[in-house]
């Protein structure tokens, strides 16, 4: 993990060479529909088939993203699930830990942060439909798998159908339903619940779970269960559900980027990953793994609830997955064929401390409760899209541009099956083997391209060029070969019609289409025509071609201004948007879909109702205005206090479709924190023990001991309010902790990534004395650590412990009117 493993330094030039060629490959069989969703537990508009979902007759390739609500503050839900809303997400899948709703057995807890029927209620209200995962194990890197002590230490067989165990399950399962009400009903927005998980070879004991919820009064149309690691499922019972990390820390430190973590940048139909919680599983388990195994069942779609959206940091081994890693594995997904793009983690947050504290032991997974594995008792950031405080890591810019092509081509694209081309590469250690796919039904399809992976660079592809077979003619593109430089990620449409017009292929990628407002003067001649816009995002490095028919090829410049194209009676105005300006790119679904371009966070919920987040001043917020062809600013009203869940009412709100500037927010809003030193770090030992061969986390009597002290200066402005208030923390070490009055609110391990906390979220106040606790890390140490970490540290004396800056960030919210 810390070394980048070399390649051959090989690359086929192609000139001269015939085009890397794909026959459209159709359906093995026929459209079938299981008797899940469709007979039994149906729910009004949802269907199943063996190919995708359907809501309302109509083919969907659901988005969901993982929040847990009971490690995310209460008042902190609504702007959490309008970032997941605007980023695409459609589904909310979250876990139920038991161990976090009954850590004394006869005192369930269902109030506050745990208020399960609160948080689905709110989903609802945004707009998004709900996955439970009920367990009663869940893991979710939570103590005992999510199993209360009581529960840990009962004499039964776990896991099985002891009867015994099953009388605890059934109680459990009880309190879940009475929390949950008639929320799993009809009219709910439950629309699936997810027994067990990380399970291999009780099919029986997982059909007995789902017959005590169903019991219980927990019914959803779609039962699901985790399917890696070659997992033995109940046939008919469960749509099994599959899994893929482009990193993970499960793995020892002293291993290389390990083949199932790389084998996610490679296109196939092999779905199974073998590795995900394999520290977990025993050497048994892992050897009744057959290639046979690894391919989901043909009576059902392939699904997914467990893409990388980040990937947690174990002490031993802490990876730090970049916006375009966790962007490749999904993108490689959709080309590989995927019903349903579901992420864990889509949104971090914090562990709770339970019953006993901070003085406790934690709830969090460690080597102390049996794991091999020893996490932050606080974090559980996970580099995700959304982070712990909320701050959007660049993930979330390159999943949401996915997610707006999955919303408006899904529905065609969900009944194209995946063909891999005729030259696949050998392996994962194949670097120069062009990576891509076709999704066609014979007539049209999408060409996905992925030459992105980390740790092991790829060279720039030469001289690329491809030809598409389909049912009744052959399509070659580009015109003429090009270079695909590293880090491209594409989504190029073949044979496609918008607007009664037929776009031959074209070398930019389809983000959405736009309909016309209607009963416009559209072109500006007089003439009122409906025409759509299609918007495509140019590759970086790659040249704009849009082929109408082989001797009719456009060369076309990325610009926010539309080139109109019309051919007979069809016409459409393509939008093409350069890759800085992708970045930016965000659209909205409800209420009309959108195009709206802002650097800053947007929000909104059910009504499509928009709200804008800045931390560095006023925003900017741009549409696309179809009937004008032309981008304008938005009028915006704020900023609001104290959060996107308010309203505002604007006694004389300016109007929306003329340029405006907003009202600069008065006072600081950004300031460097001043430190002072209360106590210089001791020296610290190589390591602080270890556990199954991987180190163990030092213990609090470590870091009181050895930890550098500093207090932080917090400006009294961000005190008097600081509900929305970021502390970023920039610094290079082994652990650190924020301390609030003495108590310990949050602790971090060192991966070279900012930490960024939210004061309010702290219980930071107008009195809080604020100390930042910061342990030294050995440059002797063997944990592994991120290729920019690993450089500094190595460039260290004997230790490292530095805080590099401290500031304090106002964040505030206005309302685009």
């Amino acid at each position: 993990m810390t070394e980048q493993v070399p390649h051959d330094g090989t690359n086929r030039t192609h000139e001269g060479l015939a085009p890397s060629a794909v026959r459209h490959r159709p359906w093995t069989g026929p459209l079938t529909r299981p008797a899940m969703a469709n007979e039994q537990d149906q729910r009004p508009g949802l269907g199943l088939t063996n190919r995708y979902l359907e809501r309302d007759g109509a083919p969907v390739i659901p988005v969901s993203g993982e929040i847990h609500y009971s490690r995310v503050p209460r008042d902190r839900w609504a702007e959490r699930l309008r970032l997941m809303r605007s980023g695409g997400i459609t589904v909310v899948a979250t876990y139920v830990f038991w161990i976090h709703h009954v850590e004394e057995r006869g005192r369930p807890r269902f109030e506050g942060e745990l208020d399960l029927g609160a948080f689905v209620d709110l989903c609802a209200e945004t707009g998004l439909d709900v996955v439970l995962r009920i367990g009663p194990w869940c893991h979710g890197e939570v103590r005992n798998g999510g199993f209360p002590d009581w529960v840990q230490q009962a004499d039964v067989a776990h896991r099985t159908d002891d009867p015994a165990y099953l009388e605890l399950v059934r109680e459990w399962f009880s309190q879940v339903a009475t929390a949950v009400a008639d929320r799993c009903g009809p009219d709910g927005p439950v629309i699936g619940i997810q027994i067990e998980n990380e399970i291999y070879d009780q099919p029986t004991h997982v059909a007995t779970l789902k017959g005590l919820a169903r019991e219980a009064g927990l019914v959803a149309p779609l039962w699901t269960a985790t399917a890696w690691g070659g997992a033995q499922l109940p046939v008919g019972e469960v749509l099994p559900l599959f899994g893929g990390y482009g990193d993970g820390f499960w793995v020892d430190a002293d291993q290389p980027w390990d083949p199932t973590f790389r084998e996610h940048h490679l296109f196939s139909h092999v779905w199974d990953d073998p590795g995900i919680g394999a520290d977990l599983r025993s050497a048994a388990a892992q050897a009744r793994l057959a290639p046979a195994d690894r391919t989901p069942s043909p009576d059902l779609p392939a699904a997914t609830c467990e893409l990388g959206g980040g990937m947690a940091t174990a002490y031993h081994r802490r990876p730090w997955p970049r916006a375009l890693d966790v962007a490749t594995v999904a993108h490689v997904k959709i080309g590989n064929g995927s019903a349903w793009q579901g992420y864990y983690m889509y949104a971090g947050g914090t562990n709770p401390w339970g019953l006993a504290g901070p003085e406790g032991p934690g709830l969090q997974e460690s080597q102390a409760t049996g794991y091999p594995n020893d996490l932050p008792r606080r974090s559980y950031d996970f580099h995700a899209p959304v982070g712990e405080a909320g701050d959007l890591a660049p993930s979330h810019a390159e999943l949401r541009r996915q997610h707006a092509f999955l919303a408006a081509f899904g529905p065609a694209l969900a009944d194209m099956p995946s063909t891999l081309p005729e030259e696949m590469p050998t392996g994962v250690e194949d670097v120069t083997t062009l990576r891509w796919a076709l999704r066609s039904d014979g007539r049209s399809g999408v060409l996905f391209l992925a030459w992105h992976q980390p740790h092991v660079p790829l060279d720039p592809y030469v001289d690329a060029r491809f030809e598409v077979t389909l049912d009744d003619e052959v399509l070659t593109l580009p015109s003429r070969p090009v270079t695909i430089p590293p880090g491209t990620l594409a989504r190029w449409p073949v044979a496609w019609s918008v607007g009664g017009l037929r776009i031959a292929w074209a070398t930019a990628s389809l983000l959405t289409v736009l309909d016309p407002a209607p009963g416009t003067d559209s072109d500006g001649d007089g003439e009122t025509r409906a025409v759509p816009t299609l918007v495509l995002t140019a590759e970086p490095g790659i040249d704009v071609e849009v082929a109408l028919a082989p001797d009719d090829v456009l060369h076309l410049e990325p610009s926010l201004t539309p080139h109109r194209i019309t051919r007979g009676e069809g016409a459409v105005d393509l939008l093409v948007l350069d890759a800085e300006t992708a970045r930016t790119a965000w659209v909205r679904e409800p209420g009309g879909r959108a195009l709206l371009l802002s650097a800053d966070a947007l929000t909104w919920g059910a009504d499509g109702a928009v709200q804008v987040r800045s931390a560095s001043g006023a925003p900017q917020v741009r549409r696309y205005d179809p009937s004008r062809r032309s981008v304008v600013e938005l009028a915006l009203a704020g900023p609001l206090e104290p959060g996107p869940q308010d309203t505002v009412e604007p006694s004389d709100a300016p109007s929306s479709d003329r340029p405006v500037e907003p009202t600069e927010r008065p006072g600081p809003g950004r300031e460097d924190v001043a430190l002072t030193e209360v106590r210089a770090a001791g020296q610290v030992p190589t390591d602080h023990g270890w556990h199954e061969g991987r180190q163990s986390a030092p213990g609090r009597e470590a870091v009181d001991a050895l930890a550098a002290v500093h207090e932080l200066a917090v400006p009294a402005w961000a005190l008097a309010a600081p509900r929305d208030v970021w502390l970023h923390v920039d610094w290079a070490g082994d652990v650190a902790e924020i301390r609030v009055d003495g108590v310990t609110v949050a602790d971090r391990f060192w991966d070279g990534s900012r930490w960024t906390l939210d004061l309010g979220d702290l219980g930071v106040g107008p009195e809080s004395t604020v100390t930042l606790h910061l342990l030294p890390l050995a440059t002797a140490s063997t944990i592994a650590l991120p290729t920019e970490a690993a450089v500094r540290l190595a460039g260290a004396s004997d230790q490292l412990g530095v805080v590099d800056r401290v500031e304090v960030i106002a964040r505030r919210w206005w309302t685009v009117v």
